[in-house]
C-alpha cells in the first residue's frame, strides 16, 4: 500500500498530474499552488486582497481565512469590486460601509465580536480605482476573484485598475489565477477598434466580448499592451488546467461570482442572453438573482431564458433551432414576474441550454434572437429606452452593432462582422497564453487523497 499519494508529471506537448492513490488527475487553484508553497512568496509583506465570496481555495475556504491563518502572511487590508466583499450588493448599486467578520450564528449580519478587524475598502463607490490612501502600508496587493470569460463582466475592469493605481504607488500585484469557466477556445462577439470603440466599465479592454483567457493571462496582457507603465506583477498559476478545460472539467464547486451568477452554466447564460436584458426583454436576471419560477412549475436561474409579452414560445424556439446553434437547445418558457408592473403579465419566450463545450457562438444567440423578436413583434422598438440604448452600446463597446440591428442588417451579416477582431486577437494573445492544449482533461484532487505537487 502507498502511504501517502504520489504524482507522475508527464510532458506530452503538456503535463498531466495524476494522484496514485485515485488515478486521477490532479488540479489546483492559484490559492492552493500558494499555499502549498507555504505562502512564501508573501513572507514578510504586508498584504492586501481583492475578493469576493468567490474567492476559495479548492476545497471552498476563504482565500481570506487561509492567508490571514498563515504565520508567513500579514494581510492588513481587503478591497472589494461590484457586489462588495461579501458579495450581497446589486448589479450596479454602489457599495460602502462594509465590516469584515464571519457570520458565525448565520443571522446575515456582523456582529461586533464577529468582526476580523481587518480593514475593507469598497471599489465600487466614491471610487473605482484605489486611492494612494487605500493602498498605505501595503506591499502587495493580491488579486484573487473568479470571473466569468466575459469582458463586460466588471471584475476585470477592478483588476486593471488596480494595477495602475499600485504601479503608481509602488506597490506590487499577485493575481492568484483561476479557470476561465468559458474556456480558453471560446473566443468570439464584437472587438470594436479606433473611433468605433466606446470605453467604458463594462468595456474597458480592447478584447473580444468573450475574450478566451484566464485572469492571471489577462492580466499579462493588460500589463504590457493596456497600462502605460507596467507595473510589478506576478501570477500564480493554477496546476492542472488546459486551454481545453471549462469549468465542469475542474470537478469543483462553483460558488456565486454575484447575485446573478449563482451556477457555473451562468457564465454561459450571461454571454447567451445578456444583451436582451437592455431591449426590454426579460433574461432572468433581476436585482436579488432569484430564480424564476414557470407557469408549468419548472424553475430557471438568471440568464437561462429571454421572453417578452405577446410571443409565441413554441415558434420563437423552433426559428432559434433553425439558426444552427449547434450544442444549445431551445424549449419554450412561460411565466409571470413575480413583482413589478409586469406581474400579472405572461411573458413567453426560451429557455436556453448550452452544452459546457457547446461549438455554437453564444454571443450570436443574442442578434439572432432580436431579428426574430423584431419580425414576430414589428410593432416593438425594442430602442425605445435611452438609458437602454447607452448600457446596450456599452455591452457591445460599440454603437455599431444597434445601428446595424436598426437597419434591419441581417443578424448573420452582424456576426460575420465580428470575425475580423475575433481572428486579429487569437494571435494577439498567444503570447500570454500560460497553459498546454491537452486532450486529457484535470480533475480535482479528492479530500483524502493529500497529493502534493513539488514547487
Amino acid at each position: 500500500m502507498v502511504a501517502r499519494a504520489w504524482l507522475l508529471v508527464t510532458l506530452l506537448g503538456g503535463f498531466t498530474v495524476w494522484a496514485a492513490e485515485t488515478n486521477e488527475a490532479v488540479f489546483r487553484l492559484g490559492i492552493d499552488v500558494l499555499a502549498q508553497r507555504g505562502f512564501r512568496d508573501l513572507k514578510g509583506k504586508r498584504v492586501g486582497l481583492v475578493t469576493n465570496p468567490s474567492g476559495v481555495d479548492g476545497q471552498g475556504k476563504p482565500s481570506w481565512k487561509r492567508l490571514r491563518e498563515s504565520p508567513e502572511v500579514n494581510l492588513v487590508a481587503l478591497y472589494g469590486p461590484e457586489h462588495g466583499v461579501f458579495g450581497k450588493v446589486g448589479a450596479g448599486k454602489h457599495v460602502s460601509g462594509e465590516r469584515h467578520g464571519e457570520d458565525r450564528n448565520s443571522d446575515g449580519k456582523i456582529s461586533k465580536d464577529e468582526e476580523t478587524g481587518i480593514r475593507i475598502f469598497s471599489l465600487y463607490g466614491a471610487t473605482r480605482k484605489p486611492t494612494p490612501k487605500m493602498l498605505d502600508g501595503v506591499d502587495v496587493i493580491v488579486y484573487d476573484l473568479q470571473d466569468v470569460g466575459c469582458r463586460s463582466y466588471t471584475y476585470i475592469s477592478t483588476l486593471g485598475l488596480v494595477m495602475e493605481a499600485a504601479q503608481e504607488k509602488g506597490v506590487e500585484v499577485m493575481v492568484l489565477d483561476r479557470p476561465n469557466p468559458l474556456g480558453n477556445f471560446r473566443v468570439e462577439g464584437p472587438r470594436p477598434e479606433g473611433e468605433l470603440a466606446i470605453s467604458s466599465f463594462i468595456g474597458q479592454y480592447d478584447i473580444p466580448y468573450v475574450y478566451g483567457l484566464t485572469v492571471g493571462e489577462l492580466a499579462k496582457w493588460v500589463n504590457e499592451v493596456h497600462l502605460k507603465k507596467p507595473c510589478r506583477l506576478s501570477v500564480i498559476p493554477m496546476k492542472g488546467w488546459t486551454q481545453k478545460m471549462t469549468w465542469e472539467d475542474t470537478g469543483l464547486k462553483w460558488v456565486p461570482t454575484s447575485p446573478n451568477i449563482p451556477l457555473a452554466r451562468s457564465a454561459r447564460g450571461y454571454v447567451a442572453t445578456g444583451f436582451f436584458g437592455e431591449l426590454g426583454v426579460s433574461n432572468g436576471a433581476n436585482p436579488a438573482g432569484v430564480p424564476t419560477t414557470g407557469l408549468d412549475g419548472t424553475v430557471v436561474q438568471p440568464f437561462d431564458i429571454f421572453a417578452l409579452e405577446n410571443v409565441d414560445a413554441a415558434e420563437l424556439c423552433r426559428k432559434m433551432a433553425e439558426w444552427g446553434f449547434n450544442g444549445v437547445k431551445f424549449t419554450p418558457f412561460r411565466f409571470k414576474p413575480p413583482t413589478g408592473k409586469y406581474r400579472s403579465v405572461v411573458m413567453s419566450g426560451a429557455r436556453v441550454t448550452t452544452d459546457p463545450k457547446a461549438p455554437a457562438n453564444l454571443t450570436a444567440i443574442n442578434v439572432a434572437g432580436i431579428e426574430i423578436l423584431k419580425k414576430m413583434l414589428p410593432k416593438k422598438n425594442f430602442f425605445a429606452d435611452a438609458e437602454n440604448v447607452v448600457m446596450f452600446d456599452k455591452l457591445n463597446r460599440s454603437r455599431q452593432t444597434r445601428k446595424m440591428v436598426q437597419a434591419g442588417v441581417a443578424a448573420r451579416q452582424i456576426v460575420a462582422s465580428w470575425d475580423t477582431g475575433v481572428a486579429k486577437w487569437r494571435e494577439e494573445r498567444k503570447p500570454y497564453l500560460l497553459y498546454p492544449e491537452s486532450e486529457e482533461p484535470a480533475r480535482k484532487a479528492p479530500v483524502s487523497g493529500a497529493a502534493r505537487l513539488k514547487p
